[in-house]
């Protein structure tokens, strides 16, 4: 575990012959050439090897009740810090952490060798929860699959010290991420966004219903406490006979008694121009829910995503000096050069790419 920021290299990582290498954390499963970031930005191919950019770097802290991920049947009286970093690999356009999730220049600043991000090690991390008095950590506000070597490492230093960790998710993830992840999560908090194609191809033209529900049921299978969540949104997805129907396949895949959250739609981004979802409308999808066989059924008025925009700097919740916490950034692992840039298109803004496109390191 490094102790300083530097690029890490992703665990599933599949090496070609021709320098290429394929990404298996989520089901983009992106090709990438040499200086190439994949879709979540988080993760570049240097010299014939991916690596994730934000091991280590991040965006938000809360200490919280578990019951606002929302998880209401694993230790429901406990608390959890609740961390994130940056990127994400779908687009959704009622975002609530767009800075966070989307993660452009916080990214990019990175990929420039430029970003005094705080930069904060798993044993840190850790200590840092456990001066908090919480009981668990949780890893939200941007998709934690996009950063699973550092949420893994947390992980196992949490359960030593005897904290449990929570995986808020949009499931489109591979089956060899959840393998992975599996000993070391203990609850997956995942959305349900919709049963309509054309609704997960809007915001992410790769993505199908039956690739999330398959990774939900793997994860269920593999020994993790699964609690999913439908954000109604009005006229996207606040049909109720859709509603039932996620209801249906919760009971039919995940059990009767998997608990299902209805939350409600807030007017955000791209979707601004939508009214925030009826109170009677939650009711009715939670009354849906019951009357389709599930048991544990909550409707929440009060919860819509775990949102960080009014959350204290990283560094209030850090026994570090500020200043110290944001230095400048730039890796100085070999694979890069005394400018600390790891994408080629900033290389090349920077005058280090001639006309032929090799590199002049």
């Amino acid at each position: 575990m490094p102790t300083s920021y530097q690029l890490v290299e992703t665990q599933l990582q599949q090496p070609l012959e021709n320098g290429d290498v394929v990404c298996n954390l989520c089901l983009w499963r992106c090709r990438l050439r040499h200086g190439q970031r994949g879709f979540c930005q988080a993760h570049v191919n240097r010299n014939g090897t991916l690596y994730n950019l934000s091991y280590g770097i991040v965006s938000a802290i809360e200490v919280e009740s578990i019951r606002n991920k929302p998880v209401y049947h694993y230790r429901p009286d406990s608390q959890v810090m609740s961390i994130g970093s940056y990127g994400c690999n779908f687009r959704c356009k009622g975002c609530h952490n767009l800075e966070i999730s989307w993660g452009v220049e916080a990214l990019d600043k990175l990929a420039r060798g430029q970003s005094r991000e705080a930069f904060i090690t798993p044993a840190q991390m850790v200590e840092t929860a456990l001066k908090h008095g919480v009981d668990g950590i949780a890893f939200t506000y941007s998709e934690p699959a996009v950063w699973l070597e550092y949420v893994l490492d947390v992980s196992k230093l949490a359960h030593a010290a005897g904290l449990f960790t929570v995986y808020v998710s949009n499931s489109f993830v591979t089956d060899e991420a959840l393998e992975l992840m599996a000993p070391h999560i203990d609850v997956l908090c995942s959305d349900i966004k919709s049963l309509s194609a054309e609704f997960y191809k809007e915001i992410c033209p790769v993505s199908t219903i039956d690739q999330v529900l398959g990774s939900i049921r793997r994860a269920a299978e593999l020994g993790i406490h699964v609690e999913t969540r439908t954000n109604v949104i009005p006229t996207r997805n606040d049909n109720l006979e859709e509603l039932a129907g996620i209801a249906a396949w919760i009971r039919d895949n995940l059990g009767a008694e998997s608990p299902w959250h209805v939350t409600k739609f807030y007017p955000a981004y791209q979707l601004s121009h939508l009214p925030a979802t009826e109170n009677a409308i939650i009711d009715q999808a939670a009354a849906a829910g019951r009357a389709a066989g599930l048991i544990n059924v909550y409707g929440h008025t009060d919860i819509s995503c775990d949102c960080a925009t009014e959350n204290a700097p990283v560094s209030a919740w850090m026994e570090l000096d500020a200043d110290a916490l944001n230095t400048v950034k730039a890796c100085a692992a070999p694979c890069c050069g005394d400018e600390g840039i790891l994408v080629k298109k900033f290389e090349r803004e920077a005058g280090l790419v001639p006309a032929t496109g090799t590199t002049t390191r």
